[in-house]
Parts: C-alpha cells; sequence; structure tokens
C-alpha cells in the first residue's frame, strides 16, 4: 500500500514540477524587450537588409548615367545580373562604371554617351520616318 501511495505522490509531483514553469513565470520587461527584439531581428532586419543590398547594387548604374558613359546600358545589364549571380559581378559593375571606355572616342568622336531608351512607339515613329525620306 505504501509503494501505490508513493507511486500516486511522485506522479503529482512529476505533474506539478511540468506545469510549474507556466504557473512561476511572469512577464517582465525584460521578456516583453526580449520579444521585440527578436521580432525586429525575423522581420525588420532582412527587409532592411534586402533593400540595402538592392540599392548598392543599382549605384554603378546610377553613376554610369550620371556621368554620361557611353556603355551605361551594358553597366545597367551588369548590375541586373550581379543580383542573379547574388552580387559576385557588383564590383565588376562599380569599375566599369568609374572606367572611360578607351577606343570609344576614336570611334564615335565622343566620350560621353547618349543614354536615351526609345520606346518601341518612338523607334517605330522615327522607322517610318526615315523611310518616308527615303
Amino acid at each position: 500500500m505504501k509503494s501505490g501511495s508513493l507511486f500516486n505522490k511522485l506522479s503529482i509531483l512529476t505533474i506539478g514540477i511540468a506545469f510549474l514553469p507556466s504557473l512561476v513565470h511572469a512577464a517582465t520587461f525584460e521578456d516583453k524587450l526580449a520579444d521585440i527584439v527578436s521580432w525586429i531581428a525575423l522581420i525588420v532586419a532582412p527587409i532592411v537588409a534586402i533593400g540595402a543590398f538592392l540599392m548598392v547594387h543599382v549605384l554603378p548604374e546610377k553613376i554610369a548615367e550620371k556621368r554620361q558613359h557611353p556603355q551605361a546600358q551594358a553597366i545597367k545589364t551588369l548590375c541586373i545580373l550581379s543580383l542573379v549571380f547574388g552580387g559576385l559581378l557588383w564590383p565588376l559593375a562599380w569599375l566599369w562604371a568609374y572606367s572611360k571606355p578607351v577606343f570609344y572616342k576614336m570611334a564615335y568622336g565622343t566620350d560621353k554617351g547618349d543614354y536615351h531608351e526609345e520606346t518601341l512607339k518612338e523607334f517605330n515613329e522615327s522607322k517610318n520616318k526615315d523611310q518616308r525620306d527615303s
């Protein structure tokens, strides 16, 4: 009989210990602060990191536009490819944006590019105009 009552006491004690942390633990300021910091680390930090990653990868394109680089479209394409390849091509795009093309001035008479993207409508209009003129 004593072993049965001992078993009952041990089982009640085990169940009590299992639920003890939830009964004893009270939410304190540190716990609430830890919850806020963990949500920031899980949600806000990755969003900011992805945004910064994208902004840094657009810089060579913006630099090429500002400096009127004649190969700005190619630099833009390299920036997009760099995003696909995890940023490995980004330093190359950065260097290319700051460099001057060596033979471009000899071939075209200027080292400034005409950074203008034609829309399809503008292209077709200029094509039709050229056909009418000839």
